[in-house]
């Protein structure tokens, strides 16, 4: 029987990888004079407690969580290409959070509930089609923000750094040597991605919203917001059940649309973002690997 490695993953920061294990989470940096910088630190004893095991109530803490680690570390790498040593920690980075989020709810969902509920009340629209076109609204906003940020050089940069975490993290789990040339053969896809993450949010939420019926302009906007939490924890169950199961064909066949959203997520990176991503990887990995190693007998 194969045996059952852990669910490491990661994300993209500014020149760099973040690389996050079960207990402990690790940043390298590829800094202005070519050296790679390293940063690690233990997460939270939130996650040894066993109601992070409950179904849908881990997904909830568990981005919420990753949302807060992510800023600051996009924080942290930002400051290392300009020399800064200022943090975004407490309130400053709380508010910076919860303005991302305002900014994020009301364009890919409260914006496109306004667009079903106009096309209900002015084109006399029922309200299987007003919410069919929300949710294509929604749809288009997602992808069509992704594509335009991608054009931006710096982002550019960004999905390579992406790609390379994807390629190592699958390397890794292909049981292969991390070198840089040989991680480079791996595939920029994954199926616990966060762009994999989101698809699944946006095809949800078409389903979930049609059951809702008719509904007045208010209850509507509230509606998309208090089911978000809802919508996120399902979107998470199912991307993680899905990526467990995906030697299964059928599987592998229904991840396929968010595999390919992620091509305008990823790009191919250089052997020296990959060495980044492997840092990255290797100093998780080896703590991991000493929290769970037995403690040496006294003779």
């Amino acid at each position: 029987m194969k045996e059952r490695l852990p669910t490491y993953g990661g994300q993209a920061v500014i020149e760099g990888v973040l690389m996050r294990g079960t207990r402990h989470i690790a940043m390298a940096m590829r800094t202005p004079d070519g050296s790679i910088k390293l940063y690690q630190e233990v997460l939270g004893g939130i996650y040894k407690k066993s109601w992070m095991k409950l179904p849908f109530l881990r997904g909830l803490i568990g981005l919420w969580d990753a949302l807060i680690l992510g800023m600051r570390f996009l924080t942290i790498s930002a400051n290392t290409q300009t020399g800064e040593d200022e943090k975004l920690e407490g309130l400053p980075l709380y508010a910076t959070l919860a303005f991302s989020m305002i900014i994020g709810v009301g364009l890919f969902f409260l914006l496109p509930a306004g667009a079903g509920h106009l096309a209900e009340t002015i084109l006399g629209w029922n309200t299987f089609w007003g919410n069919m076109l929300e949710g294509l609204v929604r749809l288009v906003l997602l992808v069509g923000y992704i594509w335009l940020i991608g054009k931006m050089p710096d982002i550019k940069r960004v999905f390579q750094y992406h790609g390379a975490e994807h390629k190592t993290i699958n390397a890794f789990e292909a049981g292969c040597e991390l070198t840089p040339e040989n991680v480079a053969k791996h595939s920029l896809q994954h199926p616990r991605c966060g762009t994999s993450f989101l698809l699944a949010l946006v095809v949800l939420s078409i389903f979930l919203f049609a059951m809702l019926g008719p509904m007045p302009a208010w209850a509507r906007f509230a509606s998309r917001i208090v089911l978000l939490p809802l919508l996120a924890s399902v979107a998470y169950e199912y991307i993680r059940f899905v990526a467990s199961h995906i030697e299964n064909r059928f599987f592998r066949f229904i991840i396929k649309p968010n595999l390919a959203l992620q091509k305008l997520t990823t790009r191919e990176p250089s052997l020296d973002q990959l060495e980044v991503a492997i840092a990255a990887f290797s100093t998780m990995y080896q703590k991991e690997k000493q929290e769970t190693a037995p403690a040496p007998s006294i003779s």
